[in-house]
């Protein structure tokens, strides 16, 4: 049967309908505004970064000691050029629409910080390859699954996501606005693992497995500490003001202290909430308050319940209809 091409007159009438609630729904549309950072750009920033943080593992193959500098020098002069104009445009988001300053007699130079922002990110690299090989070799160390350092490179998406997450934080440390989280969230939908990027973490950190990881904005988290898939390190209930408003800018999310494990989905919640250095949390325990040093904390054994079936069950026994 063919398509109808009379109801294609209701078309008009149709786009109508939808443009109308660009007005009277308006918090879900970005119209007249300066311009967002585009998601793609930022995307691709991410994956040169990772060729640069980790160059012979990713897309360009065939690197040697005698061409990595021309392909490094490229992917910087590009990566300057990308993150120069994508940090103008959310510093411009900010002060536009976060700040309220008005279009018409702004006269900063969002260009010219953003090239400032993109450079001292830039020269970061150094120092984030000396963390992110302390990271691989902690979930090496951390897994005795794992036959080599390549594995965790190409393979672990721990890594994948704290790597992300170191990138994002660097961005958030200098005051970069909006592409922190456009970083982490890109990052969280590949891997699972939601990481803030204003959290604070140390050295040699793993998350192994890592699926529904949760690291929220204001936790701290020491060095050689190991979290396992389904860990929540998250806020209690939110405080509010006289108006009702979320209080925000406040810690709200745990501290861990140096060689803390914590198990598979354990949840952690509160700022005042600490686990003291080299202790272990054990799987799903729900804790909301401090835990000294040297401390195990773990449920006490459930109470299992078995049922033996017959081994020769007479037809149709056990099935549903």
């Amino acid at each position: 049967m063919a398509s109808d091409l009379r109801l294609k007159e209701h078309l008009p009438t149709l786009t109508d309908e939808i443009v109308e609630t660009y007005a009277t729904v308006g918090t879900i549309n970005h119209l007249g505004h300066c311009p967002l950072p585009k998601y793609e750009e930022v995307v691709a920033a991410i994956q040169d970064l990772k060729d640069i943080l980790y160059p012979g593992y990713r897309r360009r193959e065939g690197l040697h000691i005698g061409n990595v500098t021309y392909h490094v020098g490229d992917l910087i002069d590009r990566l300057h050029d990308t993150l120069t104009t994508q940090i103008a445009r959310a510093l411009q988001h900010e002060a536009r629409v976060e700040r309220g300053i008005d279009p018409l007699t702004d006269t900063a130079d969002y260009p010219a910080q953003g090239q400032r922002a993109a450079i001292a990110f830039l020269r970061r690299i150094p120092e984030l390859r000396r963390q992110l090989a302390l990271d691989v070799q902690a979930a090496y160390d951390g897994d005795p699954a794992c036959k080599n350092l390549d594995e965790v490179i190409l393979c672990y998406p721990g890594l994948e996501a704290v790597t992300v997450y170191r990138l994002a934080h660097e961005m958030h440390v200098l005051g970069v606005p909006f592409i922190p989280r456009m970083m982490t969230e890109w990052a969280h939908h590949q891997t699972g693992i939601d990481i803030h990027p204003g959290a604070r973490i140390g050295h040699h950190f793993f998350i192994d497995h890592g699926t529904g990881v949760v690291v929220g904005e204001t936790c701290d988290i020491g060095n050689h500490v190991k979290l396992y898939q389904g860990v929540t390190l998250g806020a209690l209930s939110f405080p509010t003001d006289a108006s009702g408003k979320l209080i925000r800018n406040m810690k709200r999310h745990p501290t861990l202290e140096d060689r803390v494990v914590i198990y598979a989905n354990a949840t952690i919640l509160g700022g005042q909430t600490v686990i003291g250095h080299d202790s272990v949390i054990g799987s799903s325990v729900w804790l909301t308050e401090s835990v000294e040093p040297f401390t195990t904390v773990i449920i006490e054994t459930p109470s299992l319940r078995r049922r033996k079936l017959s081994s020769e069950p007479t037809t149709g026994a056990g099935m549903e209809r």
